[in-house]
């Protein structure tokens, strides 16, 4: 199910084609940039920002199409079955290209055969959030808890396969305890029954989660950054509190078609990662929580191929299967 069709004023890639790729059909019809969630979360917002700042290089219209369901698979989907003449590009999480290809025993896209990374383009930390009447004021204190009644603390997550379960099942797996794990369609819903005390704890992006956090609806424990978030400094890491070495920041990535034409590929990636650098759109993903990592397609394939390591171990450990 296609859904909610968003327009922005964005521009089209006109000014940047080769013959090549004029030769395969593009005109001034639209571009759309899939993004495969519900409007409002992490990726979707980098994308908005992203499109913005593509929006002055451009001076053109492009359409953002937020496609969610099956932990993106759908947006995805979508994209690898598109025309590779540069009209429809993909504004992803790293889940959709690390964890559903391990998790999915019938997945309908293949990251690999469908589709060529472009940039990585922002990376977040994961925080660490607690209802505020849990009695944890850090981590110790939670481990403490949950191994004094074993399989009495609830964690939300975005859903089963996502990258807040996995963080919580590697924090789960290091750390002893048990916890039982209650998966929602989303991280709206969660974050909404978490602040209203159906459950327990959770392990979410920070942007999703910092004004909840800020205005004292729920209490951050730790970050599962390498490093201390600026917008959060007096949150610790797990790893300088618990868990020494715990990193597992999630980043977000621009990919397209596989058989987009190379030079038309490389003028993607310099547009995407030359915005990025710019100071007022880093400024405004800095205010959200998103640290910009303008690295192009290289980075971006080195990254997927490494996530794919660690979680699958993690998987393997954890029992996690979707059926």
């Amino acid at each position: 199910m296609i859904g909610r069709r968003n327009l922005v004023a964005l521009p089209l890639l006109a000014p940047f084609l080769t013959a090549a790729a004029q030769a395969q059909g593009l005109s001034s019809r639209p571009v759309t940039i899939v993004s495969p969630y519900m409007a409002g979360g992490t990726s979707d917002i980098i994308a908005r920002v992203l499109g913005e700042g593509l929006s002055e290089l451009w001076k053109q219209p492009v359409l953002i199409e937020n496609r969610p369901g099956a932990n993106g698979s759908i947006g995805v989907s979508a994209v690898a079955r598109s025309a590779p003449d540069g009209h429809t590009l993909l504004a992803v999480a790293s889940s959709a290209l690390t964890l559903n290809p391990l998790l999915y025993k019938k997945l309908s896209y293949d990251v690999e055969r469908d589709l060529v990374p472009v940039s990585v383009t922002g990376q977040v930390p994961n925080v660490v959030v607690v209802n505020p009447r849990l009695p944890a004021r850090d981590l110790a204190e939670l481990i403490g808890l949950a191994k004094a009644k074993p399989g009495g603390l609830t964690y939300a997550s975005q859903g089963i396969g996502s990258n807040g379960q996995m963080n919580a099942e590697m924090f789960r797996l290091a750390t002893g305890i048990a916890l039982v794990h209650v998966p929602y369609k989303g991280s709206a819903q969660a974050v909404t029954d978490l602040v209203g005390g159906q459950v327990d704890l959770m392990f979410d992006n920070l942007p999703t989660v910092l004004e909840h956090i800020r205005g004292g609806q729920l209490r951050a424990l730790a970050v599962t950054s390498a490093n201390r978030s600026p917008l959060l400094p007096e949150v610790p890491t797990v790893a300088e509190t618990t868990i020494p070495g715990f990193d597992t920041s999630a980043w977000f990535a621009v990919l397209a078609p596989k058989a987009t034409p190379p030079e038309l590929l490389a003028r993607l990636e310099q547009a995407v990662t030359g915005v990025l650098m710019q100071p007022a759109t880093s400024a405004r993903l800095a205010a959200a929580g998103v640290t910009v990592a303008a690295a192009g397609s290289a980075e971006l394939a080195g990254r997927i191929e490494r996530d794919r390591r660690i979680w699958s171990e993690v998987i393997a450990k954890a029992g996690i299967a979707i059926e």
